[in-house]
């Protein structure tokens, strides 16, 4: 017997899950060596959803389903549409490329050309459904797998409703129930797509982004952002320039983000740090002794940190739910790295209590590949493993706001 993968009535929650769990493997930065990716992705989710961190400009959430539209409109099967979308796509990066000057930025594919492995239809697949712009539930191989029974559904639909329409039945859009992949409402593509495309949206295009995200997260900061948008040069969302005018909920999460970000920043850099004396790399080791110093002298006066750090339970009740479930052992750790952080004013670099609490946790997240046991999986240490401090895809966020703002304020109109 043949197996196949069919289109099914996803539970939402499920389904939500699923995605995020697919928009991890084709995260840029997802080495989690301390098992801090849920609480991360929980802030990121709420604060921004859709989004991820190997986004790179507003366009895409439009040429992705353009592209795939137009190969459905020429009826390409399930047996061709992988090879043809990747050729589409292609096509689509050549065209940017030549189009931009060297400063353009964002362009899947504008260094390895045709070797381009990452195709930005995966990397926005899970984006588009949070968006609701994509309509289809399952993954980008089951739509591919699914869409020579997405045409015979469309092909039965019409036949039914034209029959119910001839004994005067008419129910409207349900006979079309399970046939739509791509929003509606979506504005055609330009004239010339792909081979002409351009990441300069018209203001047609960026009002219909901006309303599926108003409809899909209206409580979202994403949300309030793309409808105020502006081009800002801030790290991190919570230096946002007009931070203090967003709703109460959206200071709370930034406060939850800001002071998590900070506080755990710590133990990512004591990680590499005892890395680098593992690996016997003294100058590594100073330039992280050093970062660790940077870190106390921003952490000992940073705002609220001790009253945030003496009840974890608001933050905790702000990001738990069944699409983020945060495991008792990690919320103990984060517990108990914070507290001893507070309580030592930073200094950790040298004590032994956050270095067993570090080492023991990698230990638990990576078993026998644990840097600190594993002398092969120390080799293929590349000097920063997660070292970043947490920034919650805002860099991501900044593009897209900058491509809003673009074409809202008159500058490209078309």
């Amino acid at each position: 017997m043949t197996a196949s993968l069919a289109w099914i009535d996803y539970d939402a929650k499920a389904h939500q899950r699923s995605q995020r769990i697919l928009a991890l493997f084709a995260e840029r930065e997802t080495r989690d060596e301390l098992g801090l990716g849920g609480i991360r992705d929980a802030l990121s989710d709420a604060l921004f959803p859709g989004t991820s961190t190997i986004q790179t400009r507003l366009g895409y959430m439009l040429f992705v389903p353009w592209m795939y539209r137009e190969l459905e409109a020429r009826h390409v099967n399930s047996a061709r549409v992988a090879r043809l979308g990747r050729d589409f796509e292609l096509r689509l990066s050549e065209a940017l490329t030549e189009a931009a000057d060297e400063r353009e930025r964002g362009i899947f594919g504008k260094e390895a050309g045709k070797g381009l492995q990452r195709l930005p239809s995966s990397v926005y697949w899970a984006g588009l459904a949070e968006w609701g712009i994509r309509l289809y539930p399952g993954s980008q191989q089951q739509y591919h797998t699914e869409l020579d029974r997405i045409y015979s559904r469309r092909t039965r639909s019409v036949q039914t409703r034209d029959a119910a329409q001839e004994v005067g039945d008419d129910l409207g859009g349900l006979w079309e129930a399970g046939t739509h992949t791509w929003h509606p409402g979506m504005p055609d593509a330009p004239e010339g797509f792909p081979d002409e495309a351009s990441f300069a949206l018209t203001r047609e295009q960026a009002s219909f982004l901006q309303e599926r995200i108003k409809q899909t997260h209206p409580q979202s900061l994403l949300a309030h952002l793309v409808y105020r948008p502006k081009q800002v040069k801030s790290a991190y969302p919570w230096e946002h320039p007009d931070r203090a005018a967003f709703h109460p909920e959206h200071q709370m999460l930034l406060r939850h983000a800001e002071l998590f970000s900070l506080a755990m920043h710590g133990a990512s850099l004591l990680y590499n740090l005892m890395l680098a004396e593992k690996s016997q790399k003294a100058a590594r080791a100073d330039a992280y002794r050093e970062r660790l110093d940077e870190w106390k002298r921003a952490l000992v006066p940073a705002r609220d940190l001790t009253a945030w750090a003496a009840d974890l339970k608001p933050f905790w009740e702000s990001i738990m739910g069944p699409a983020h479930p945060i495991g008792q052992l990690t919320q103990d750790f984060v517990r108990d790295w914070i507290g001893l952080a507070v309580r030592e004013g930073g200094r950790v670099a040298e004590h032994p209590g956050a270095r067993d609490l570090v080492r023991q946790r990698e230990q638990f997240k990576k078993k026998a590949n644990s840097r600190f046991t594993n002398p092969r999986a120390l080799d293929q240490w590349g000097g920063a493993s997660g070292a970043g401090r947490l920034n919650f895809r805002w860099p991501t966020v900044v593009s897209f706001l900058a491509d809003f703002d673009v074409a809202l304020s008159g500058e490209v109109n078309a």
